[in-house]
């Protein structure tokens, strides 16, 4: 396919919903040089080549792109953000379970031992060689939420400590799809398994379990089992003592023979935690295990480089995009780099461009804009999570985050995906932007897998900041929804987190140029506005938000 030049900044955008800006400053959207759909190319072709294996952290692949990140920052006409740096330090901690790790489980007639990454996965966020679970009382407690909003709490009146509680995935809504409970079919943090293991932890648990099942969880029990190799964590002082001391998953199979053993089914004890007056169940069973440790310490970095505001500096607005991939597997077979083309080498490429074109505009914007390469999204937002617990810009004062993660090569699409649909108010911001394309802005198509929650916009949606994170469309020009969907369903299946995620020389960029124009205006039209993005009336986020205002003044 024949690689076509295009302009990614020769549209001016009116913006009804922003009280912007004179002639003048409106012409600048589209006065810089053009980026080319050869100089996204060639980034991507630089970062996903062999020479960088995979760009994991802490290796020396992912050592050059954090210089390459630099330099190309540098060379865009930015200045390095931290203090006079161009990183931040991110202490990681690499911690991987002995191969013969098993989980006993007693009180179902005779012992039951599960290997690790057979019916049972788990693992350990504590930083220590050797962590013990010895014969801890089992107790089912529905969703494992407590959600004031919704008037939820699974946890009413029962004291865990000590105990492993083990939980459905996803949430109510969810389960029933009723659009009053929760929100319906698309799923909320509260149904994601971080989550339940966090809240398990401030319940004082030992353990926490969450039961798989595919559709609520999103993805097939092969993909859990697959996590039984080293796990990436952020280093704490407290070695992560705060967490559960176990953390992991059953397969439906082996939870209904848990709740068969006391009288019931999984499908009742289903049906039971979404009851008014549902009561946590204790299942009659312990639970056992030992896992040996090999820790290895890691120090990766972020790559920060800003455009101070010509106005109002201390405001900030955050484009992100993660660097890091899965490194080298030398025990695959064949090809055993996973070179992360466009996962995320096409976020990265849109990031360095991106920190050019503003940092040439003639007028600077008033607002500043910082451009956040982040380490360790693949081994769970990591570095994004290290930059929102240690901003370099308060966050009080970051108007926006807008993240780039995995753009598609397949050409222009009549739609672009909004993955954070009805949550805030930077939708508006993108629905304008795309009139004067001629596109639309869709909800993701399967908001009960929840990928709102699974890139590094969700760090800063935590801590209040509006997050925009978008995905590429499916409507291709050249075949419709039919054909994109085919598209991305063979990406997914054939490429994504697998070594077959290569540069392409045939590539058709010219629906990422698309998507990086649109995500460009959003950020512009921020920058020279006093508007204060805000979260919507029943999103968690929201109350966070308003805790923080005070610090605008």
């Amino acid at each position: 396919m024949k690689k076509v030049s295009y302009s990614l900044f020769t549209l001016f955008l009116a913006f009804s919903l922003v009280a912007c800006s004179d002639g003048d400053q409106k012409n600048q959207a589209n006065s810089s040089d053009d980026i080319t759909v050869s100089e996204l190319d060639n980034h991507i072709k630089t970062l996903a080549s062999d020479d960088y294996g995979g760009r994991a952290p802490g290796t020396s692949g992912g050592k050059k792109t954090v210089k390459y990140i630099k330099d190309q920052f540098k060379k865009a006409g930015l200045e390095p953000a931290n203090n006079g740096k161009w990183v931040q330090k991110v202490p990681l901690v690499k911690i991987k379970a002995d191969s013969n790790t098993s989980v006993e489980v007693e009180g179902l007639g005779q012992p039951v031992t599960l290997d690790n990454g057979g019916n049972a996965v788990v693992w350990t966020t504590h930083v220590k060689d050797k962590v013990n679970l010895k014969n801890s009382e089992l107790v089912f407690v529905g969703y494992g939420i407590v959600a004031p909003q919704y008037g939820w709490n699974d946890y009413e009146d029962l004291d865990v400590e000590g105990k492993t509680v083990v939980m459905l995935v996803n949430d109510p809504g969810f389960a029933t799809q009723d659009s009053s409970l929760f929100t319906g079919n698309a799923m909320t943090y509260y149904g994601r398994w971080t989550y339940k293991y966090e809240e398990a932890a401030r319940q004082g648990a030992e353990a926490a379990i969450v039961i798989h099942e595919t559709d609520p969880a999103g993805y097939p029990w092969e993909v859990v089992s697959s996590n039984t190799g080293a796990q990436y964590h952020l280093a704490a002082d407290d070695k992560n003592m705060d967490d559960v001391k176990v953390e992991g998953w059953f397969t439906h199979e082996f939870a209904n023979r848990l709740f068969k053993n006391i009288g019931t089914t999984y499908a009742e004890a289903k049906e039971s935690a979404l009851e008014e007056d549902f009561e946590p169940i204790p299942l009659e069973a312990s639970m056992s295990t030992t896992l040996n440790n090999n820790i290895e310490e890691i120090r990766s970095e972020n790559v920060a480089g800003i455009l101070k505001g010509s106005k109002k500096p201390d405001e900030t607005i955050i484009y992100t995009a993660h660097w890091d991939h899965l490194g080298t597997d030398p025990s695959l077979e064949g090809d055993q780099i996973y070179n992360g083309a466009l996962d995320n080498g096409s976020g990265i490429a849109g990031l360095i461009e991106m920190g050019e074109k503003f940092s040439s505009l003639e007028n600077k914007p008033e607002r500043s804009i910082l451009f956040l390469a982040v380490t360790a999204e693949e081994s769970g937002l990591l570095g994004s999570q290290y930059y929102a617990n240690n901003p370099i810009y308060p966050l009080g004062k970051t108007v926006a985050n807008i993240n780039m993660d995995m753009l598609m090569a397949y050409g222009k699409t009549k739609d672009i995906v909004l993955v954070c649909y009805g949550m805030n108010d930077l939708q508006n911001y993108l629905e304008e932007a795309v009139k004067e394309q001629d596109r639309v802005v869709t909800a993701a198509p399967s908001p009960e897998e929840g990928m709102y929650f699974r890139s590094d916009h969700f760090s800063f949606a935590k801590k209040g900041v509006p997050a925009l994170y978008t995905e590429s469309g499916i409507n291709v020009l050249d075949g419709g929804k039919e054909q994109g969907r085919k598209l991305h369903e063979a990406f997914i299946s054939n490429k994504y987190h697998k070594p077959a995620d290569e540069y392409d020389p045939n590539w058709d960029l010219s629906g990422m140029m698309q998507d990086f124009q649109l995500l460009y205006q959003v950020g512009h039209t921020l920058a020279d506005s006093d508007n204060w993005p805000e979260w919507g009336e029943n999103v968690s986020f929201r109350e966070t938000r308003r805790e923080t205002a005070d610090m605008r003044k």
